[in-house]
């Protein structure tokens, strides 16, 4: 699944299911959608694979691509990464354990959690925000959709970002040393499997931010692992093998302000759900807010747990894991103010400027005033019914050629009734 196609997504449309609402178009945080001859239409470079249309809409006509559990296959020696929120999943878990000998005996052979790297990664990051407090405060980078919103909407935050890889690629690389030096086995013949929460992930394997290549091979949704996993956790519950490495800390990562937790201050701000993030985002870009010194953010409401390729409601997920922490040990994992050199990202997050109207400033002032006058004639009732999500986008739409002022309804309605009058008048003139 590795590549580094810069727009690919891992969001789909189903033309076929698609009735053509606008139900999409209006909860798109990046208004990325439009429907055009009758159909919805994914502007690529807008889309940050948050998906809230997946969530939205009635028809399962957006749909989130992953691999099958036949991946298994490709690989001589498979590794499964089960994220955080997958112990929230089930009813009544109080050992991690079960799970991770349950996956052992689906028919991986190691598993190495997520949640590990998460705990090492909340401790770097301690001392990171301890050493580098005159340029707080930070944002967290492990939710692939918040970083693709900061780099095409929101620039100026972009030096906020703590420069750290996501506990998913820390976990994969770590596991993949650990299998090559217990197995022997060449790098190619081993498959890192994450079991993940959402498509975000997904997209975040195939077009990277931050470094070059994934050493993620396959992306699990929950969904699917959830009812195959099930029968081998009851046949492994009677087992004592231990397997967990982590503790309080890295499980936590799965709720929202789990991240934030492990940073141990009370100088924090947690947002989840995706329109949150926007505001959070917005304030935080005017400056609104003083003595930050982290900002934890989530683009799924609850946290990771929210994520549409779960199985279970993310209020009742995020009390399962609260319970489940109560009998894990705070962290470990103790790095002794260290850093894991392959925790950073190889490179920095760059602004992409995908909804630049021109190529220079000059044409983009232009446009910016056509846009302007287009609104000034439009009704402003954000009705959708053109198939932009307001008025504003579709103005946006036209100045950019991808639309024309016919597709306004009111204006359309106007311009039928004007010739009709127009007509009248002719004939009354003959």
């Amino acid at each position: 699944m590795n590549g580094t196609n810069e727009f690919y997504h891992s969001v789909k449309l189903n033309q076929s299911l698609c009735k053509g609402c606008i139900n999409c178009i209006k909860r798109c945080p990046t208004q990325a959608i439009r429907v055009r001859g009758g159909k919805a239409v994914i502007i690529n470079e807008f889309c940050i694979d948050c998906g809230e249309c997946i969530r939205i809409c009635p028809y399962h006509a957006k749909q989130a691509t992953f691999d099958d559990l036949s991946v298994l296959d490709r690989f001589a020696y498979t590794v499964a990464l089960p994220a955080p929120s997958l112990y929230a999943q089930f009813n009544h878990l109080d050992d991690i354990n079960i799970v991770l000998r349950g996956l052992l005996a689906m028919g991986f052979d190691a598993v190495y959690e997520v949640s590990s790297a998460a705990e090492q990664i909340s401790e770097m990051a301690r001392h990171y925000v301890e050493e580098h407090r005159d340029k707080a405060p930070f944002i967290n980078s492990a939710c692939p959709t918040v970083v693709r919103l900061i780099r095409v909407r929101f620039p100026s935050l972009i030096p906020n970002l703590l420069p750290f890889a996501a506990p998913m690629d820390l976990a994969a690389r770590q596991a993949r040393e650990k299998a090559m030096a217990e197995t022997g086995l060449p790098s190619e013949k081993i498959g890192i499997i994450f079991i993940g929460p959402c498509p975000a992930k997904v997209t975040a394997v195939k077009s990277p931010i931050g470094h070059g290549k994934s050493d993620v091979d396959a992306v699990l949704a929950i969904r699917d692992v959830y009812p195959r996993l099930l029968p081998y956790m009851k046949e492994s519950a009677s087992d004592i093998t231990e397997l967990a490495t982590s503790g309080r800390i890295g499980v936590g990562w799965g709720n929202s302000g789990g991240e934030a937790g492990g940073m141990l201050t009370d100088s924090y701000l947690a947002a989840d759900g995706i329109e949150n993030v926007i505001r959070v985002l917005e304030d935080l870009e005017d400056e609104r807010f003083s003595d930050l010194e982290f900002v934890e953010l989530n683009a799924c409401s609850g946290g990771c747990v929210g994520g549409v390729l779960t199985v279970e409601n993310p209020y009742v997920a995020q009390a399962k894991l609260k319970r489940l922490c109560k009998y894990l040990p705070v962290s470990r994992h103790h790095l002794g103010g260290t850093y894991e050199q392959n925790a950073f990202l190889e490179s920095s997050v760059e602004y992409k400027p995908v909804f630049r109207l021109g190529t220079n400033f000059a044409e983009s002032l232009d446009k910016m005033a056509q846009i302007e006058r287009l609104c000034e004639i439009f009704p402003g009732l954000d009705c959708g019914s053109c198939g932009a999500p307001t008025c504003k986008a579709l103005a946006e739409d036209i100045v950019r050629g991808d639309a024309s002022e016919q597709d306004c309804i009111a204006l359309r309605r106007e311009y039928r009734e004007t010739m009709v009058r127009f007509s009248e008048a002719e004939k009354e003139e003959s």
